[in-house]
C-alpha cells in the first residue's frame, strides 16, 4: 500500500463510516452448491468435458474474475472452448439461482435489516450479470442496499468498481467487507478500510478489522 492510500485508510478509521460495501460470495451467501450442479449439467452436454469441476475448485474460484474461473474449471481444454463452457456454467448458474437462491450465512438477513438503518449499504462483487441481481430477488434484501456494481457489467476491476460506487454515491467514510486477499487488495486500491469476513473462503493476512461472524458488523 502506497503512502497516500495509507493516509487515506487511516484517515476513514478515525472518522465515522457512513456506508458498507460488500463482497457476495464467502461474505453474504454461498452458491457453491448452485455451482456444482450447473457445471455438472454442461459437463453432460459436452464430451470434450472430461473432468469433473471440484468443489475445491469452485470455493478457489470464489470472488475471482471470469477470466481466472476459465482457467481453474476448464484450464486444460482449449481456451475459446473453456470459455464457452464456462459461459454455459455461469448462465446455468444464475438461472438456478433466480429460482432457489444460496445459502445465506448465519445471522446475514437480521443484520443486514439493522445496519441498513444507519448506513448505506452496496454489494460489488467480480461476479457475472444477473448474480447480484438473483441475490436481491431470492434474500428478500434488495430494498435495503442502495446501489451495487459487478464485473459483469462493467467489465472493471473489483478495485475500479468499488471507486466507482464510491464516486457514484458521493460516499465519504465507506469500508469493504469481504473474505478473500483479492477483496483486500480491491478495497485498498480503492482507498478504504477493509473488513476481513474469516468465514468465507479465503485466507487473508493483511485487513483493518476482523469479523468471525457478520452480525460482528453491528459492533464497529
Amino acid at each position: 500500500m502506497n503512502y497516500k492510500t495509507l493516509k487515506r485508510v487511516i484517515g476513514v478509521k478515525n472518522k465515522e463510516i457512513d456506508a458498507i460495501i460488500f463482497d457476495l460470495d464467502g461474505t453474504l451467501w454461498n452458491t457453491v452448491d448452485s455451482c456444482l450442479k450447473a457445471t455438472s449439467l454442461v459437463k453432460e452436454e459436452h464430451k470434450d468435458i472430461t473432468r469433473d469441476v471440484t468443489r475445491e475448485q469452485i470455493e478457489s474460484a470464489m470472488g475471482k474474475t471470469s477470466d481466472e474461473i476459465i482457467n481453474i474449471y476448464y484450464g486444460y481444454l482449449p481456451r475459446e472452448k473453456g470459455g464457452e463452457y464456462a459461459n454455459e456454467a455461469f448462465s446455468k448458474n444464475v438461472e438456478n439461482l433466480l429460482k432457489e437462491g444460496g445459502r445465506l450465512y448465519p445471522n446475514t438477513r437480521e443484520t443486514i435489516m439493522k445496519l441498513s438503518k444507519k448506513y448505506k449499504l452496496f454489494i460489488v462483487s467480480n461476479c457475472v450479470k444477473g448474480y447480484i441481481e438473483s441475490f436481491f430477488n431470492t434474500s428478500g434484501l434488495k430494498d435495503y442496499f442502495d446501489d451495487y456494481e459487478s464485473y459483469g457489467r462493467t467489465l472493471l476491476s473489483k478495485g475500479e468498481n468499488i471507486k466507482l460506487v464510491i464516486e457514484r454515491n458521493n460516499l465519504k467514510n465507506p469500508i469493504y467487507v469481504g473474505d478473500t486477499s483479492g477483496d483486500m487488495e480491491a478495497s485498498y486500491y480503492a482507498g478504504i478500510p477493509f473488513v476481513y469476513a474469516a468465514y468465507g473462503f479465503g485466507d487473508v493476512e493483511s485487513f483493518d478489522y476482523k469479523i468471525d461472524d457478520i452480525s460482528e458488523l453491528l459492533n464497529i
